[in-house]
């Protein structure tokens, strides 16, 4: 969540940036400093309560010691009064404190600069485009009529065992997914990204610390009897491994990568967009998570998008770069990059990644802070990126390489399939 201190130093750039998002954030920001104003004020009388409680509690000491009985008595009947006083401060001051913080959960991040304002993916901006698009021999198919003419995805199984939006990898097609996750984690491994693997649920406290809670509660799936979320995304747990942590300035940066089936029920998805690999309920993602010192988290960022391009020129998929708009920026993201394969058999563009600093946004919440070079604790910038998000490459992958003998492996994954194509 965003600090306190920076709203209220820089109350009109923070409503102006939020207004990329078509947010009017004026009431909210102006009640937040109205709320921090009171909670200064009653922290501000708490403190002078409980000071003069514990002068008159020395006073009276001395007094019974000097054998001033009867005044003694009198100062504790008021310190008697300064104890109650100081409960009813507290009291408000935990209320205020709680009330402040309500808000600040309810406000999105600011967006960088460079963000575009707009509605909606439509307003996104064309940043970048690299490769050929590949001209296809006729009658050529889109993804999912490959995957049940080679019998290598089964869209249908899937929906008798689970539901809609939950496939079942088959024969060359698993072999291929199983080749694409040691594929990505090899290229992020061996871009000095240390492997986790992680937990696939997590707790609400750490839902909220990454920014799904309380702003995607209806795209989680929550197991209610143990208060417990299937993850979205290995960003939840993989961020969360630093959640009330101090970290020595030497220690920056902190490079995670890890793969995980990721959950979403991303209601209301419906229509021919969404078929096959295009939107599912589970899905297999490979992560890049950075904790960076703030001055370097842009050039960090640089590196991430640079990284994700090298993934893509091996696999000689035709890609571009998107920059976000304020409408389609995530809650907790300040700048976010996505990238787009081409799929040739649909003539559209798929989205297989997004790249994103969050600055001190999700740092905030989590507690996450490096001892800078005065010893004093400073909150650090964190930022994540797919690394590879599986179906919609595998589909780019079995339309763009789509042969009338079959369907051809990219040469970066032979290596890890061991056959060269899939007929």
């Amino acid at each position: 969540m965003l600090q306190v201190p920076f709203i209220r130093e820089n109350k009109a750039l923070v409503i102006t940036r939020l207004a990329k998002r078509n947010i009017d954030a004026t009431q909210m920001i102006n009640d937040v400093i109205t709320f921090d104003e009171d909670r200064r004020r009653l922290q501000t009388e708490l403190d002078n309560t409980l000071a003069e409680s514990n002068t008159l509690s020395k006073e009276i000491g001395n007094l019974y010691k000097s054998g001033e009985v009867q005044k003694a008595n009198l100062l504790k009947e008021k310190t008697s009064q300064l104890k109650d006083t100081s409960k009813e401060l507290s009291d408000a001051l935990n209320n205020k404190a709680e009330a402040l913080n309500e808000l600040l959960y309810k406000i999105p991040n600011v967006p960088h600069d460079v963000v575009p304002k707009g509605n909606s993916e439509l307003d996104n901006e064309e940043v970048f485009k690299e490769g050929d698009i590949p001209k296809l021999h006729d009658g050529a198919l889109p993804h999912w009529e490959l995957a049940k003419k080679y019998d290598i995805i089964d869209f249908e199984l899937g929906n008798k065992i689970t539901g809609a939006g939950f496939p079942v990898y088959k024969g060359k097609g698993a072999r291929l997914q199983r080749a694409l996750i040691a594929y990505f984690l090899d290229k992020n491994t061996a871009a000095g990204y240390t492997e986790y693997q992680l937990p696939l649920m997590v707790n609400e406290a750490s839902a909220f610390g990454t920014g799904q809670l309380p702003d995607k509660e209806g795209q989680m799936y929550h197991v209610t009897e143990d208060n417990l979320y299937l993850i979205p995304t290995a960003e939840v747990p993989g961020t969360n491994i630093f959640r009330d942590v101090v970290l020595n300035e030497n220690e920056l940066p902190v490079s995670i990568t890890g793969y995980t089936p990721c959950f979403r029920r991303e209601a209301g998805s419906y229509g021919a967009h969404v078929r096959g690999l295009n939107r599912l309920h589970q899905f297999d993602k490979v992560e890049i998570i950075r904790v960076e010192h703030p001055s370097k988290s842009y050039e960090a960022l640089d590196g991430m998008i640079d990284h994700v391009k090298d993934i893509l020129k091996e696999l000689k998929l035709p890609y571009r770069i998107l920059r976000l708009c304020g409408g389609d920026t995530s809650f907790a993201a300040s700048l976010t990059y996505d990238f787009e394969v081409f799929s040739t058999a649909q003539d559209r563009w798929l989205e297989i990644s997004s790249v994103s600093n969050f600055e001190t946004f999700q740092a905030n919440r989590l507690k996450l802070r490096f001892k800078n070079s005065d010893g004093k604790n400073e909150l650090a910038h964190t930022l994540n990126g797919s690394s590879l998000a599986l179906p919609r490459v595998l589909a780019g992958i079995l339309e763009n390489y789509q042969t009338e003998d079959g369907i051809l492996i990219p040469e970066a994954l032979q290596p890890y399939t061991g056959f060269k194509i899939i007929n």
